[in-house]
């Protein structure tokens, strides 16, 4: 499938009414055709990965293609300056999730980027510095509690962030940190008590819906079940 198939068929499957109930969601792209994402993984299956085509598709700047460049590229082929270039117009949170989730999450400058990321004033970067933590925090399966442990302290230093698309990406890496081993549990609920210990609204709303789930009996016991495997009586 070439570059005018797929405007085809995204032509074929637009969908205003969905466009709509998108914006209500804060989905808010300059142009957008209404695709469903199960719809979008479909065409990317029938593409599979095709780098250069990626890019064309971001260049075409749609909500649809934009979503689709992210789910083909190749992630052994993706440069720094690449990264940058489109994480610079993440101007609404779906696009920068999902290409993190799909691409970004998969490069070997993942880790780094969470990090660097994460001190940039603008706020597309700096909900993807976060999300990139929290996907990795349940894609990088192997990955040792100690290489989590520098995400705490930018998660406090960004929690009194009050714009929606950057206190929900700080909430989230906690959370799923926080859901990763009993050590990262404690540690996550000790960052969110400090948290709301704070003067800042917005640390205070992060740390109180992250405690709720990092206590819930639902993590906990799945945690607690992880202990007893890893330290048997």
């Amino acid at each position: 499938m070439d570059y005018s198939e797929i405007l085809e068929q995204l032509e074929s499957l637009a969908d205003p009414e969905a466009v709509k109930g998108m914006a209500r969601y804060g989905i808010t792209p300059e142009k957008a055709y209404g695709v469903s994402i199960p719809n979008l993984r479909a065409i990317a299956r029938a593409v599979g990965t095709d780098h250069e085509l990626a890019g064309w598709l971001w260049l075409n700047g749609s909500r649809e293609t934009r979503i689709l460049a992210s789910m083909i590229a190749d992630p052994k082929l993706l440069t720094e300056a690449q990264m940058e270039r489109w994480a610079s117009e993440f101007t609404y949170w779906e696009i920068c999730d999902q290409c993190c989730i799909n691409l970004f999450s998969r490069t070997p400058l993942a880790w780094r980027k969470a990090i660097e990321w994460s001190s940039r004033p603008e706020e597309s970067y700096k909900r993807a510095a976060f999300v990139l933590m929290a996907r990795l925090a349940v894609s990088e399966k192997k990955a040792p509690d100690e290489r989590f442990e520098p995400f705490f302290p930018l998660i406090t230093a960004a929690a009194a962030d009050p714009r929606n698309m950057v206190k929900k990406a700080v909430n989230w890496a906690l959370r799923q940190i926080g859901k990763r081993s009993p050590g990262l549990n404690s540690r996550a609920i000790e960052t969110a008590e400090a948290l709301r210990r704070t003067d800042s609204k917005s640390a205070r709303w992060i740390a109180s819906d992250a405690l709720r789930e990092l206590r819930s009996e639902a993590v906990q016991s799945r945690l607690g079940a992880r202990r007893d495997q890893e330290h048997p009586s």
